[in-house]
């Protein structure tokens, strides 16, 4: 049987897991998850989709155009972003193809303001990212920010949605919360209750 995949404009979309504010490379891992009764999403399914959700994000302006190919390499990029989130959350080795790709897409263009001059405004700094390497730019910013979750103090709070089928990740916010939305915790919790009610008499 196969899955059913649905996009952005379905509403079983989840909404953002506790700390994608913080961190826009965890609503990134987020962009595609398994829900329950054999569906999942994908935000990023599309060229379209892709592109609006790197303009919400604020990493490309509304008007840049994506194709499959761009689409794809941010598909790719999460694959990787998604691995070593796994590998931390479990405590085991990073995949090396996933820590160089991540590396690569940091190195691939400046993500720093460069410094420029015209007469009229004098030195200033600019954000040098020209159409054709919008999405570069974008996926350098999400790589970096990525590496700086898994290396910065949050680096302990990352965790994985308890909630089964659900394979989001997030942040913890309160000590003994391990599910990324209000609905996978409600989940998760009837699971608990059922399991109790169902438990065989000792």
């Amino acid at each position: 049987m196969e899955e059913a995949t649905v996009t952005d404009s379905t509403p079983t979309t989840l909404p953002p897991a506790p700390g994608a504010d913080r961190y826009r490379c965890l609503d990134f891992a987020d962009t595609t998850a398994t829900l329950p009764a054999g569906q999942n999403y994908d935000l990023l399914a599309t060229p379209g989709s892709a592109m609006r959700w790197l303009a919400a994000h604020g990493l490309t302006p509304p008007d840049v155009r994506l194709y499959e190919v761009c689409a794809q390499r941010m598909r790719t990029l999460r694959g990787h972003i998604r691995a070593l989130f796994a590998s931390r959350v479990e405590g085991v080795t990073p995949p090396e193809e996933s820590l160089r790709a991540v590396n690569e897409a940091i190195t691939a263009v400046p993500t720093a303001p460069l410094l420029a001059w015209d007469p009229a405004r004098g030195p200033h700094r600019v954000q040098a990212h020209p159409a054709d390497q919008a999405v570069n730019h974008a996926l350098a910013i999400l790589a970096a920010d990525a590496a700086d979750l898994l290396t910065g103090p949050d680096a302990d709070l990352l965790t994985a949605c308890g909630s089964t089928p659900c394979d989001r990740f997030l942040l913890r916010t309160h000590g003994r919360r391990h599910w990324c939305s209000t609905r996978c915790g409600d989940r998760a919790r009837a699971a608990r209750a059922y399991a109790r009610r169902n438990r065989p008499p000792s």
